[in-house]
């Protein structure tokens, strides 16, 4: 944190300290750090979304495999990911990704952990390209930009305030182990009304989680760790601000996305 190796006196004089300027510094180069690897990894996600959502639909009809209500076809690779038993691996790859990052991050080095963390935003990307079939371009876009806005208000407010956000994030944690539930129950259930409320109580739930994993991650910061060690912190918080904004935008988009 940037309270580490403070100088009384300085602070009494209101003068700052050198110690205070280098953990300051390395504070910020730290965050920015965090930010850098979220941004590729949103970047990774949204090239993949569309790359492949492109290889998996066509205009011609000679390459159809299966035709689509909006007058598009899937190829043969989109019957695969989008029709066929293959549809639930790809859904459900992410989340064992996670839990395998979860138990490996902190034992790979600086590294493989930014490689893995961007396999795992490929494999989300994948995930994903499903909605360019379920809403339209403009709604995707609104979306994502009204998301965009929305994290960078909150991660600002859990990075300045003074405030412990410790016992909220602890009551959000348990209410996204009930949404996780209640979203996979409803994979069998398709209640548009369960639906509903997971996305509404989702878009709450990771709005407050972006606040607090700004503050964790920023108290995860120690001017003493050698490169390798901040550099997988950095890759670890921006996993957690990664699936914040991931999941925050699925919600809302579930919301306030128009269908095709």
């Amino acid at each position: 944190m940037s309270d580490y190796n403070r100088n009384a006196w300085g602070q009494t004089l209101g003068q700052p300290t050198v110690a205070n300027a280098a953990v300051d510094q390395g504070l910020r180069s730290y965050m920015l750090s965090v930010y850098n690897f979220m941004a590729i990894g949103l970047a990774i996600t949204g090239a993949t979304a569309i790359g492949m959502f492109l290889l998996a639909v066509t205009q011609d009809p000679a390459q159809a495999a299966a035709t689509l209500k909006n007058g598009m076809y899937l190829t043969g690779l989109g019957k695969a990911l989008y029709l066929s038993p293959l549809k639930w691996a790809i859904m459900l790859a992410p989340l064992a990704f996670i839990f395998f990052l979860s138990a490996g991050l902190y034992r790979m080095s600086a590294t493989a952990a930014q490689f893995a963390f961007y396999a795992f935003a490929a494999v989300m990307g994948l995930s994903l390209s499903v909605i360019f079939l379920v809403y339209t371009g403009n709604s995707i876009a609104r979306v994502f930009f009204v998301t965009a806005a929305a994290f960078g208000a909150l991660s600002l407010y859990g990075y300045t305030t003074k405030r412990d956000l410790t016992a909220m994030g602890s009551f959000l944690v348990m209410g996204l182990f009930g949404i996780i539930l209640a979203s996979l129950v409803n994979i069998f259930l398709g209640s548009s009304m369960v639906q509903f409320v997971v996305s509404v109580l989702g878009v709450l739930i990771f709005a407050g989680l972006t606040a607090y994993d700004t503050q964790r991650i920023k108290e995860m910061y120690y001017e003493l760790d050698d490169d390798g060690t901040m550099t997988r912190k950095a890759v670890i918080g921006a996993l957690s601000l990664y699936l914040d904004f991931i999941n925050m935008f699925q919600m809302l988009l579930a919301l306030f996305g128009n269908r095709e």
